[in-house]
């Protein structure tokens, strides 16, 4: 069966299935339409086997070269960053940064965040001198077996592993674990 005598037999189902040609349409060309549709339609499909057989042939000559579907992936990464970079978009938000960055608003907001934080610090380090100078007192008692204890070594440990952990180590103190010196901070 040929592409025309396919037309004719659609056309022909169509019309006998109780389809109506659209107004202004002849019965002939409607026929010329269902085969020209009938052309187009089987060059799409040609179109896409030859899509498909080019894109296979495009993976074998990656694979030869050792082109990896990961480095690909990577190379489809940078250029788009690239891309990203070079936009229009991206260098006006960038220009807006830098702008703020230099206003005199950002500089106070951040001074004002970085003494906040040193007094925060101060604030912390007060504390802990404070709970040291207790517990050394109470360590010292000579009525009181607590400071010697493995419970009051095990909850002063403890301290002192958190007081490093949120401090860190000042310059004068050693890099030995602070379980194996025996001072109560």
């Amino acid at each position: 069966m040929d592409s025309s005598e396919h037309g004719s037999s659609v056309l022909s189902t169509g019309v006998a299935s109780g389809g109506t040609l659209p107004p202004g349409l002849t019965e002939e060309e409607a026929e010329e339409i269902q085969v020209e549709l009938t052309k187009v339609e089987d060059e799409i499909q040609t179109l896409r086997q030859v899509l498909v057989a080019k894109e296979r042939h495009a993976a074998e000559l990656k694979r030869r070269l050792g082109i990896s579907p990961l480095s690909e992936i990577k190379q489809n990464f940078t250029k788009g960053w690239h891309e990203v970079q070079c936009s229009n978009a991206y260098l006006t938000a960038s220009a807006t940064f830098e702008e703020i960055g230099r206003s005199d608003a950002y500089k106070r907001t951040q001074e004002t965040l970085s003494q906040a934080g040193h007094v925060t610090s101060a604030a912390f380090s007060s504390v802990g001198s404070a709970i040291r100078n207790q517990f050394g007192e109470m360590r010292a008692l000579p009525y009181s077996n607590s400071g010697n204890s493995p419970s009051f070594k095990s909850f002063e440990d403890k301290v002192e592993n958190m007081k490093y952990k949120v401090m860190g180590r000042s310059n004068g103190e050693s890099d030995h674990s602070p379980t194996s010196n025996n001072a109560p901070f």
